[in-house]
C-alpha cells in the first residue's frame, strides 16, 4: 500500500505534529476558572454568596481550598460541611443552613457536580490528522477532521467520521464504522462489523466484535458456529476498560443509546441492552439475554442466557439472575457476608436443608392430625 493510499483525505504529517503544529500546542495551557455566578447561570443553580468568587477546581469537602468547589450529596458526609474550607459547596436546600461558605443550591447536587466538574477536566486536545505510523487501508473512508494516533490500523471498508479520536494502537477492523465525535482512548479493537454511534467513548483495552461463544457438540468434539452478525452501539454510550462485547451469531449484539458499561464486563453474542442502562464492573450477560431500558446491574452480577429483564430493573452486586424478570424493582440473590465462624456453621447446615424441610412438614402434619 502506498503512502498516498494510506493517507488519502489527509495531509502527510511530520512526527509529533498535527496539521503542521507541534502537538503540545493543542494541550490546555491554563487551568480553567469560572465565577460562581457563571456556574449558577450555566447550570440553573441558585447562588447564595459572592457571585464574583472565582473557582479553579473541584475537591472533596474535607480537602477543598478556598478556590475550589465541593459538593454534598450523601448525608453521611454532613459533618464535614461545617468545617469545610471550600470556596463554595453544591448542596440541597435543606443543608443550606449548615453551610458557612458560599453555596450553589441544586435539586440533585451529585448531578450538578458532574456537570460542573466537566468544565475542569483537562484533556489534551486531539489535532486532526494521521500519525505517520498509522496504517489506513486504501478502501477505508476517514474524515479529514478525525485524529488518528500512533500505530493505529484502519481496515478495508471501515468508516471514521468527523471529529473522531483514535488513540494509540487502536484497530478499526474491516467493515467497522466509528460515529462522529467518538473517542477510542487507546488499544481499542473493533474486530469486524462493529458500528459505533455518535459521541461513543471507549476506554483502553476494550474489544468489540470478537467471536461469540458459539459451539455445537458432535459425538466427541466441538464444531465452531460461525458468528455472522455484528455489534451496534448507539449514540452517547461508554464502554469501560478491558470490557468485551461479542458480535452476534446471526442477528447483531445491540446496545441502545446512552448505555454505560464499567470495566471488565462481558457481553455475549446477541445480547440487547436497552437505552440508559448501566452495568458495573465484572458483571456478565450471557447470550441472547434482553436487558430493558433504565436498568442497573451491580458489580460481579450475572444474567443467564435467553432471559429478559423489564425496564427499570435493578440487580444488586454479586446476584445471579436465573429467570426472566417481568416487573420493575430491585432484585438480589446470594448470601450476605458473615463473620467466618458463623458462615462455616451456616454452610455446614446447607446440605441438611432438604432433611429439615421434610422433618418440618412431618411435624406440621402430625400437629394437624391431632
Amino acid at each position: 500500500m502506498t503512502k498516498s493510499a494510506a493517507c488519502r483525505a489527509f495531509r502527510v504529517l511530520a512526527p509529533g505534529r498535527y496539521n503542521g503544529r507541534p502537538a503540545e500546542e493543542h494541550r490546555l495551557s491554563q487551568p480553567p476558572s469560572h465565577t460562581l455566578a457563571e456556574l449558577a447561570e450555566s447550570f440553573g443553580l441558585r447562588l447564595r454568596g459572592d457571585g464574583n468568587r472565582r473557582i479553579e477546581g473541584i475537591a472533596t469537602l474535607a480537602n477543598a481550598g478556598n478556590s475550589q468547589l465541593a459538593f454534598l450529596s450523601n448525608s453521611k458526609y454532613g459533618a464535614q460541611l461545617a468545617a469545610t474550607a471550600a470556596g463554595a459547596v453544591i448542596l440541597r436546600e435543606e443543608n443550606l443552613a449548615d453551610c458557612k461558605v458560599d453555596a450553589l443550591v441544586a435539586a440533585d447536587p451529585y448531578v450538578a457536580y458532574a456537570k460542573v466538574a466537566a468544565l475542569f477536566e483537562r484533556l489534551p486536545a486531539a489535532a486532526p490528522g494521521i500519525h505517520p505510523t498509522a496504517v489506513v487501508d486504501s478502501g477505508a473512508k476517514v474524515s479529514a477532521s478525525a485524529s488518528i494516533g500512533p500505530c493505529c490500523v484502519i481496515g478495508n471498508d471501515a468508516v471514521v467520521e468527523d471529529g473522531v479520536v483514535l488513540g494509540p494502537h487502536c484497530i478499526v477492523g474491516e467493515g467497522c464504522s466509528v460515529g462522529a465525535q467518538s473517542r477510542l482512548v487507546a488499544r481499542v479493537t473493533l474486530v469486524t462489523r462493529v458500528m459505533l454511534g455518535k459521541r461513543v467513548l471507549v476506554h483502553p483495552g476494550a474489544v468489540i466484535g470478537s467471536d461469540g461463544f458459539g459451539l455445537a457438540f458432535e459425538r466427541d468434539h466441538w464444531v465452531k458456529i460461525p458468528q455472522l452478525g455484528g455489534v451496534r452501539i448507539g449514540d452517547d454510550c461508554e464502554i469501560g476498560a478491558n470490557t468485551t462485547i461479542d458480535r452476534g451469531a446471526l442477528d447483531d449484539t445491540v446496545l441502545e443509546e446512552d448505555v454505560r458499561l464499567d470495566n471488565q464486563i462481558q457481553i455475549a453474542h446477541n445480547v440487547r441492552i436497552g437505552a440508559h442502562s448501566a452495568l458495573a464492573g465484572c458483571s456478565a450477560v450471557a447470550g441472547s439475554a434482553r436487558i430493558g431500558r433504565y436498568c442497573m446491574i451491580g458489580g460481579n452480577a450475572g444474567v443467564l442466557g435467553h432471559l429478559e429483564l423489564a425496564d427499570r430493573v435493578t440487580i444488586t452486586a454479586k446476584s445471579l439472575v436465573t429467570h426472566s424478570i417481568r416487573e420493575p424493582g430491585e432484585y438480589s440473590s446470594g448470601t450476605p457476608l458473615q463473620e467466618n465462624r458463623s458462615w462455616r456453621k451456616s454452610a455446614a447446615r446447607f446440605k441438611h436443608l432438604d432433611d429439615f424441610v421434610r422433618r418440618l412438614a412431618a411435624l406440621e402434619k402430625d400437629k394437624n392430625d391431632e
